[in-house]
Parts: C-alpha cells; sequence; structure tokens
C-alpha cells in the first residue's frame, strides 16, 4: 500500500514492510497499530497480519514507477530496522532507494542500536535520510548512535514528545522535528517543552519543524508555536529538489 501523505514533513509514504512491535514510551498509543488492525478488518491484503511484521516483496520496486520526485517516507506502518526484518531485505530495500535517485527518501526508527550495527554495511547516498525518535531524555542514545551512520541527512523526531529534553547533544544533526501525541488516549504535551527544544536548535543551528500540538483532535489544535508555524527544512534537502 502506497499513498498520499498527510504528514506534514513528507508527500508519500511506501510500506515494504509493515507491523511492529513496542519498545519504549512512545509506542503506547501507535498510530499504526490501530491502522493496520482497521485494514486488516476491512480485508486489506497487505495487512493479512494485521500488525505483526510482515515484508512485502511485491511493493518493493514501486518507487523506481514513480518517475516525478518525492520526498517518501519508508515504512510508515513499521519499522525497516526491526529485528525480524532480515538483513538481506533491508540491503534490497536500500538497493531500490539507491536506484531511485530522483526521490528523497525518510528512513524514522526507535530502533537505534540495529541502525548503527547494520550502517557499515548499507549504501548512504544524498537521497537517503534516516532519523531516529526520542520521546523522552531517556532515550537520547539513539541520537549517539543515529551520529554514527554515513547518512547524508540525520534527523531526530521529538514526537511524541512526552517531557523535557533538556541538554541535547546536536552536533552531526541536519534537522529536527516536535510534536504532540495524537488520537485516543494522547498524553498533554507542555509547551515550554517545545520551545526549549526549539531553542536548542537555534543555539545549534539546527532547522527546526514543530509538526503538531496533537491531542484527540489536533486539527483543531493546530501547529503553530509562539504566533508561527515552523517549517524548517535540512539545506541539503534544497540541494536534492
Amino acid at each position: 500500500m502506497a499513498q498520499n501523505s498527510r504528514i506534514e514533513w513528507t508527500e508519500c509514504t511506501w510500506n515494504p514492510v509493515t507491523g511492529c512491535s513496542k519498545i519504549s514510551t512512545g509506542c503506547q498509543h501507535c498510530y499504526a497499530e490501530r491502522m493496520a488492525l482497521r485494514l486488516q478488518a476491512m480485508g486489506q491484503p497487505n495487512y493479512r497480519n494485521g500488525f505483526h511484521v510482515t515484508i512485502h516483496q511485491h511493493m518493493l520496486d514501486l518507487p523506481l514507477r514513480w518517475r516525478s520526485p518525492k520526498k517518501i517516507f519508508v515504512n510508515s506502518m513499521g519499522d525497516i530496522f526491526h529485528q525480524l526484518v532480515p538483513y538481506d531485505f533491508v540491503a534490497e530495500s536500500f538497493g531500490i532507494m539507491t536506484k531511485a535517485a530522483q526521490h528523497q527518501f525518510q528512513l524514522l526508527t526507535k530502533r537505534s542500536l540495529r541502525l548503527w550495527q547494520l550502517a557499515s554495511d548499507l549504501p548512504w547516498p544524498k537521497n537517503i535520510w534516516v532519523g531516529v525518535t526520542v520521546e523522552t531524555a531517556d532515550y537520547l542514545e539513539r541520537i549517539d548512535h543515529l551520529r554514527q551512520t554515513g547518512a547524508a541527512v540525520k534527523f531526530v523526531s521529538f514526537e511524541p514528545l512526552l517531557g523535557p529534553i533538556p541538554d541535547i547533544n546536536l552536533e552531526g544533526i541536519n534537522w529536527v522535528i516536535a510534536g504532540g501525541e495524537s488520537g485516543p488516549g494522547a498524553r498533554p504535551i507542555e509547551v515550554d517543552w517545545v520551545r526549549n527544544i526549539r531553542e536548542q536548535c537555534v543555539e545549534q543551528n539546527v532547522p527546526f519543524f514543530f509538526k503538531q500540538w496533537g491531542g484527540v483532535n489536533k486539527k483543531k489544535n493546530g501547529r503553530s508555536l509562539d504566533g508561527r508555524t515552523w517549517n524548517a527544512m535540512p539545506q541539503q534537502a534544497l540541494a536534492l529538489r
């Protein structure tokens, strides 16, 4: 399944892997799990296994068929660095992304240790971006793992932001995204948490993108911070368009 995306920092999604498992506090109200179970109930073939990790070999070459350049969020419905995804399939996916050089591919993972372990065996052309999710200060080590990869664009997603995160070392990081949790049971976000991350980005000269306040009604709550929207993208992105 591939589709246009409502995620503010990308354009479409590509899911050669679907399904995941919870590994940290940010996973508690996983939107992808809710959606996967809904699609399973609707009879969507790619979600016949619900939210169990599933490899979709038939989806691999899809980006090669898209001629016009796109920003593509890879595995919005799973995690390519999940331990149940074989290395050979990870390598195949990177091979497709390397061939489809007209696109920008955005990978996001909470499994930074496996990312770090595989990074030296994977190709890192300029069109493959990689990021890690850091929902609280307990997971800052994920940024250290990310820093050691060969990706031209390394980014951090502080979403869902579930607590204050002071003293962030953003050396070698090209982009920061922040946002609140959304959907049923969404946990609250505080404006000072977001402001503090924004100020750390300004001090360390890292582009800052504020995605949303979240909540049960994320559209109503919007994404304005201190009277403006924050849509900064890494400079490397401009050179690739």
